[in-house]
Order: C-alpha cells, then structure tokens, then sequence
C-alpha cells in the first residue's frame, strides 16, 4: 500500500490499522505517522555562497583541490633535515605565506619558516621558534621534535574529489567559508518551502483593532510568522477568518493550490465550531489526533491536494508547542533538509513538579547556571493560554508519560529553545 493509500485510508477509516488509534495518540507515534508521508520539494535553484545561509542543499560539493595546497609549515619556526637535529645549523634563507623559499639548501642548512609557508623539498621536519638557540646565523635545537613534526600535509584536510558537504546539509556560516577556501562560488540548493498559515475563530481579532466584549488579539498568526521565519520558509500570513464555510472552503482551498503547507490554528479540537473538519473531510485526506499530550492536545495532520496540512490548536502555548514538537520537523524534512533531532540532556529541577501520568508534558522551564551546574525551574503557572510562560521560557522540561509527580532536586530532560547558531 502506497503511503497516500495509507493516509486514505486512515482519513475515511481509522480502524484500518491495528496499531491506530486516533483518540490516544502518542507524541512519538504522531511523528512516525507524520513522517511517513513526506516527500522533499524537488525544485531547485543556483545561489552565491553569501546568499546560501540556512539554505539546504540539493546536490554533494565535492572539492576540485587539494587542501592544504601543499606541504606546509604549522608554526613559525625552523625547517631542517630531521637526521642533522643534533648539530648547530645555518640559516640558509626564510620562507613566507605565499613568498616560498626558492634557492637550494646545504648540508647543515636550516630554512626560517613562516606559519602557512611552503616546505622545501630537502626538509622534512620544522621545530618551533621557542625551542631554539640563536646565535649569529646558526641555531641550535634546544628540544627536537619527531620526525615529520609541524607540518601541515597536501590533502590532509581536504583531498581532491572528497564530498565536503552532502545534499541535505542546511548551510552555516562555517560552511560559507569552507566553500570560499575551495574556490566554489555558487551552490545548487532547494527552492525555499512555500507555507500559508491563518486563524479560525469569531472571537480573534488583528492588532491594531479595538477589542469588543469576549474578543481577544489574534496572537498566534505572529507567533507561527517568527517560528516559521526562523526556518527560513517562504510564509504567508493569510490572516484571521472567521467561521463561516463559504469563507473557510475559498481560504483553505486558495491557500492548499499556491503554498506547500497551510497552517490554522483553531477549529481541530472538540467543541470548536466544526466546519473546518466538514471542509477538510470534503476537499482531502485528513487525520484527527488526540494527542497524549500537554498543552497541544488536539492535533490534525493531511493533504489537500498537493499541499501539506497542520491543523493546530488554538489555544497560544499549545499552537507553539504543537509547532515546536510536529510540524518544524517536518518543515525541515520538506525543505530537503537532513533534519537532526533536537538535543535534549538531564539537569537537576530545583521546582517541585505536579504530573500525572499517562502523557507527556512539555512544561516551560528557565534554564540557568548555578556555580559550574546547569539547573532549571519552571515558568511557574503552565496553562496553555499563558503565552507569556513561552516568552520567559529558554526551554522545554520534557516529562514523558511514565513520569508522574517529581520532588524538587529531581532529574529533568530538558530541550533548549537555542543553540551557539
């Protein structure tokens, strides 16, 4: 069965597979399910290195040289023949980055050698400045080195033909650099990932308007604007609508025809007004989770046509965490991107913790240094609609659902919100 059969099936008959149960989903098993159904855009376009940050690669680099160019010098010092290190030598001449030495060394010669400097044929070893004597034009070795030592090799850190990057790599400024040291001035890379994204709901309301009784600002179209800036996606803010079929069928189906992925927030969870899943039962092939999850609970993920879907809920902690946990994997995955699992690692809690068990939590945690020891606490209230707890936040403290209550000074994974790049 093809995975859009699968996904067919699944969205007109949830019992068709054994081990699915949209009612009791688990977050890891939301990510498999997920996963398996996408497939990397396949267009692609030439950029300049300086224009390439964060852009993923569609083809290998390899490297059309050799790097170092040639043996050279590591340090400054003295290049000489290893079998004459016990004898005082002479100073034969001095070779410079990009200036060799060129003329023909003695028995009994040295060369003084700058750092990054070729290595004349007749020598093969290059002892350090400060392990030496001067005297006139002779020195004499204080502390010899092995044979071979100091010298940088041809091809030792690049040979020719070597894959330097692989496709699928999402370039850092390292990167940049790298390919300007092997003279590559262009790169081919995937076209940037095309994402609408809008609200459902007659309560929202954009900035910049005067809240009416029982409305509130429309929050999460600014929150998925920064999330989905940061990976470097081509995004459409198509704004708030409000719960009228008419208008949803025309925004989902306009935005489905011109973008790779749409997202809305609100419309996916029990007791919202459901027109949106009446829309998405008619026009593709949608699954509606129930995530063992907190906050995030609701969850819907498909096709329309072509396009990708992600409906979120609506509540602001959980539109971020549902976000942050299913779709910016697999935003990355489309992108072509080799997508990394985001590191998590064990600090000590100093908050006591109040859990159930049965679902995982993603609760905000403030991760901080205490003498040589990372530690964290948490944000403090953890509903899903204290949007401010994500702003305060540099982390989420991850707590499985086998884990209940914890004591303060308990080990907690955490999942850092930022890295050094």
């Amino acid at each position: 069965m093809s995975n859009h059969d699968l996904l067919q099936q699944l969205a007109s008959n949830p019992s068709c597979a054994d081990d699915y149960d949209p009612n009791a989903m688990s977050v890891t098993q939301a990510r498999q399910y997920i996963q398996q159904f996408l497939s990397p855009v396949e267009e692609t376009e030439i950029l300049s290195i300086k224009q390439s940050l964060g852009r993923t690669l569609a083809a290998d680099v390899t490297s059309t040289m050799n790097v170092p160019g040639h043996n050279n010098s590591a340090m400054d010092g003295f290049a000489f023949r290893h079998a004459e290190a016990q004898q005082p030598l002479k100073v034969a001449g001095t070779a410079f980055a990009g200036k060799p030495f060129t003329g023909s060394l003695p028995p009994g010669g040295c060369i003084k050698i700058m750092t990054g400097a070729v290595i004349p044929a007749e020598v093969d070893t290059v002892v350090m400045q400060e392990h030496t004597t001067t005297q006139g034009e002779m020195i004499t070795l204080t502390k010899v080195p092995p044979v071979g030592a100091n010298i940088r090799l041809t091809g030792e850190d690049i040979a020719i033909g070597q894959t330097v990057l692989s496709r699928g790599h999402q370039l850092q400024p390292a990167d940049m650099g790298l390919l300007a040291s092997l003279g590559i001035a262009e790169v081919q890379v995937y076209r940037r990932l095309k994402v609408a994204f809008f609200s459902n709901g007659d309560e929202l309301v954009s900035v910049g308007q005067p809240l009416q009784t029982g409305q509130i600002y429309d929050s999460n179209r600014y929150s998925l604007w920064g999330m989905c800036q940061a990976l470097g996606v081509e995004m459409h803010d198509l704004g708030n609508v409000a719960d009228d079929p008419a208008a949803l069928e025309n925004m989902l189906l306009t935005a489905a025809a011109k973008h790779d992925v749409v997202i809305t927030s609100g419309g996916v969870s029990v007791g919202e007004a459901d027109f949106m899943k009446q829309l998405l039962a008619k026009h593709g092939q949608v699954l509606f989770w129930k995530i063992n999850m907190k906050p995030g609970r609701p969850l819907a993920y498909g096709k329309i046509g072509q396009s990708h879907y992600f409906g979120l809920p609506g509540n602001p902690v959980s539109t971020m965490v549902t976000f942050y946990q299913f779709v910016q994997t697999a935003l990355k995955h489309l992108m072509g991107a080799n997508a990394m699992p985001t590191p998590t690692f064990q600090v000590e809690c100093v908050d006591a913790i109040k859990k159930a068990p049965g679902r995982t939590e993603f609760q905000r945690g403030i991760l901080f240094k205490e003498g040589p020891h990372w530690k964290v606490k948490t944000t403090g209230g953890q509903g899903s609609g204290i949007l401010s707890s994500m702003s305060q936040a540099n982390c989420f403290i991850v707590l499985d659902e086998h884990t209940g209550s914890l004591e303060r000074g308990s080990l907690v994974e955490v999942q850092p919100f930022y890295g050094i790049c």
